[in-house]
């Protein structure tokens, strides 16, 4: 075996361990939230000892912030595939406002992970500073094919960053209803709600410009 293909065969080893605790971190997160977590119950579920987590993670939050960001990056994916479907620019609002929604309906998980309601409840959490940081960038940036499409309508950017901001609102207040089933209670359907409120402001950028 040459020395690049050992290199390249440590890397491989290397990425499926880290792939390995990830998996097993997102399993102890659900179940016992941020707070709750061990990097003890994380490594077991690894099949490795505590001590090895640190070639890999400094800490439970670093660790969590790995597995949100993976979650965020298939996000941007989805709102990404979705608007490159599209040519107009009220189409390509429609798109990414509605795989937005989409996405987190079909994987409720990665909706409580990004709100840290693991257990935990709906309480001020945080990662530090630098990985808050770059987790808001990732969000921001899986969002921004709604402030492009406003913009690309005629809006203002900083009305366009607030639109982008009414339609994360919106959606996550929806999915929340939809995910604990209080929707039900008004009689509405949450994909139906949630699209008609974009179509409202898709018709209001035309219309105002």
């Amino acid at each position: 075996m040459t020395k690049e293909q050992k290199i390249g065969r440590r890397k491989a080893v290397g990425e499926l361990k880290r792939e390995l605790i990830l998996d097993a971190a997102r399993k102890v997160f659900e179940a016992d939230g941020l707070d709750g977590a061990s990097l003890r119950a994380i490594a077991a579920g690894a099949g490795y000892t505590p001590a090895a987590l640190y070639f890999h993670f400094e800490s439970k939050e670093a660790i969590y912030a790995e597995v949100l960001r993976g979650s965020l990056a298939n996000l941007g994916q989805a709102v990404s595939r979705a608007v490159s479907r599209a040519k107009a620019p009220a189409d390509q609002l429609r798109a990414a406002a509605t795989a937005f929604f989409r996405y987190y309906a079909d994987n409720p998980r990665d909706l409580d992970l990004g709100f840290y309601l693991f257990r935990g409840g709906m309480k001020p959490q945080g990662l530090g500073k630098e990985r808050d940081g770059m987790l808001n960038a990732a969000l921001e940036s899986a969002l921004q094919p709604i402030a492009d499409a406003a913009q690309a309508l005629g809006a203002r950017p900083e009305e366009a960053k607030s639109l982008m901001a009414d339609i994360f609102a919106h959606a996550a207040g929806l999915l929340l209803l939809a995910h604990t089933g209080r929707i039900r209670m008004f009689g509405a359907s949450a994909p139906h709600l949630m699209e008609r409120f974009v179509e409202a402001k898709v018709a209001a950028l035309t219309e105002s410009r």
